[in-house]
């Protein structure tokens, strides 16, 4: 999920606007040359319209910092509108390129595959074009992951993955798998067992591929960043002033895309749970309450705030549509408020103004919007999957409810809403948490030190890169790695 950060441009500690360019473009001495293949995720895509989330940010951030560590970063993605630049540049060596691949128009992610032959041509006609030689190549998400393995099959590549979403995972929780999805599924086997190396963004991610994909292959475990200039503490009383939220409000926050698997539905249902001010958790045969339980919480205070999204006209209209619908028939409308998409400048206050930020979702690989919140200085009410695991410190910087389950979601948002010391420690923790482990230059320094093994290893022929769980057990792999 994601970050909702869109027009970078008031904030001073936001990413400085991208500006396009053309091409050719001479080579940096001194530097080397490093692809990104994100292909439905435009790294310079403003984050929360059409299929821009999560992978998107993952992307650019990374980009970026790599660049700062003294790479020359190229991200390819493919082009979606005819009169967006074809090149755009995010700092002097870090640049978005986009390929025409199918039609220059929005298709979504499932019916993209048949146009992924059209992307590996136009990558070599580029790469072509300016006599340039990406010896690694990092892809995102499983089409990348087949574009990676067939430019594999050609040049003596470094190819590394990281999955974003694991289909395994995602068509358990589906009633119905799309046609595409064995294709999917082969794919991701065979980019596990035959990729240099795959990135896993949490263990909870690594224990899942090993589980559910295949136990041969190369996995190393780099979690996800954020931008800690960007996203930090700031006084509550002075986020709510700005936004123009109550200061007595018990401020209840979503940031996200609308989509049926983040599971916003559980999250408005639990609200409606906490206004009625009763939680029944013993029914009758007639299904009337026998031991009503009161919450801590004044169901007056209660504000829901509903961040992110497209315009209702774009893909996930209709699932907002939905949404705002169930807030209707639950009473909620006047203690709702959809905010749809924010800039970058003004996430960090939305964040900062609420009192707990829930994460309902029915699965996330590692769940962005977490560790945004958390630097924030925010508590978490997240669902007990994926990566949300390996992000949130149940009693410590939020808690974690098994996903779908409205009531658990209401008990703890009612924890956290009604208990303001144990709160106030939540809030310094997560805080901590997230300078200490989740900083986009210490993800992009870990995945620096990868590349550069594996390209050392690609010139003295050694074998494949170990990866730091085993060479922590095993000095002498380390040894010779390095």
């Amino acid at each position: 999920m994601v970050s909702l950060n869109v027009k970078p441009s008031v904030s001073v500690a936001a990413p400085k606007p991208a500006r396009p360019i053309g091409f050719p473009r001479p080579r940096v001495p001194g530097r080397q040359a490093i692809a990104l293949i994100s292909d439905h995720g435009d790294p310079a895509a403003d984050i929360g319209k059409e299929e821009a989330g999560g992978q998107n940010v993952y992307v650019r951030q990374v980009g970026e910092a790599l660049a700062k560590l003294g790479w020359q970063v190229d991200m390819f993605t493919r082009k979606v509108k005819a009169d967006d630049p074809t090149i755009v540049q995010h700092s002097a060596h870090c640049r978005t390129i986009r390929l025409v691949a199918g039609p220059q128009d929005f298709i979504p992610r499932d019916q993209l595959f048949s146009y992924m032959p059209e992307f590996v041509s136009a990558f070599q006609a580029f790469q072509a074009k300016e006599g340039t030689n990406y010896p690694l190549i990092h892809t995102n998400y499983w089409m990348s992951a087949w574009v990676g393995l067939q430019l594999k099959q050609h040049t003596n590549i470094q190819l590394v993955h990281t999955y974003h979403s694991v289909g395994a995972v995602k068509y358990q929780a589906v009633p119905l798998r799309p046609a595409i999805a064995d294709t999917r599924l082969r794919i991701e086997q065979e980019v596990l067992e035959n990729a240099n190396c795959i990135v896993a963004t949490s263990p909870q991610e690594e224990e899942t591929l090993r589980s559910l994909v295949s136990q041969a292959g190369c996995i190393e475990v780099i979690p996800c960043g954020t931008d800690i200039e960007n996203f930090h503490s700031i006084p509550k009383a002075e986020a709510r002033a700005q936004l123009g939220l109550g200061q007595d409000e018990a401020i209840v926050l979503y940031v996200g895309r609308f989509d049926p698997r983040k599971g916003i539905d559980t999250l408005v249902k639990a609200c409606a749970r906490l206004k009625e001010g009763v939680n029944c958790r013993v029914l009758g045969v007639d299904g009337t309450c026998l031991i009503p339980t009161p919450y801590a919480l004044n169901p007056s205070k209660l504000k829901l705030v509903i961040v992110g999204g497209s315009e209702p006209d774009q893909a996930d209209g209709q699932e907002r549509q939905r949404i705002e619908a169930k807030v209707q028939e639950l009473g909620l409308a006047d203690q709702t408020e959809f905010v749809g998409r924010v800039g970058h400048d003004l996430l960090p206050l939305y964040y900062t103004a609420a009192d707990v930020c829930v994460i309902p979702s029915h699965y996330e690989p590692f769940g962005l919007v977490a560790i945004e919140a958390m630097a924030c200085g925010t508590p978490v009410v997240a669902s007990d999957v994926g990566g949300l695991k390996f992000t949130v410190v149940p009693e410590e910087t939020g808690l974690l409810v098994p996903p779908k389950d409205v009531d658990a979601f209401a008990n703890a948002i009612d924890r956290i809403l009604s208990q303001e010391l144990w709160a106030k420690k939540l809030r310094r923790q997560a805080s901590i948490r997230v300078q200490q482990n989740f900083s986009w230059s210490g993800v992009a320094a870990h995945l620096s030190d990868l590349y550069r093994h594996l390209l050392a290893q690609s010139i003295s022929h050694e074998g494949l890169w170990q990866p730091t769980s085993e060479r922590l057990v095993n000095p002498a792999a380390m040894t010779k790695a390095s």
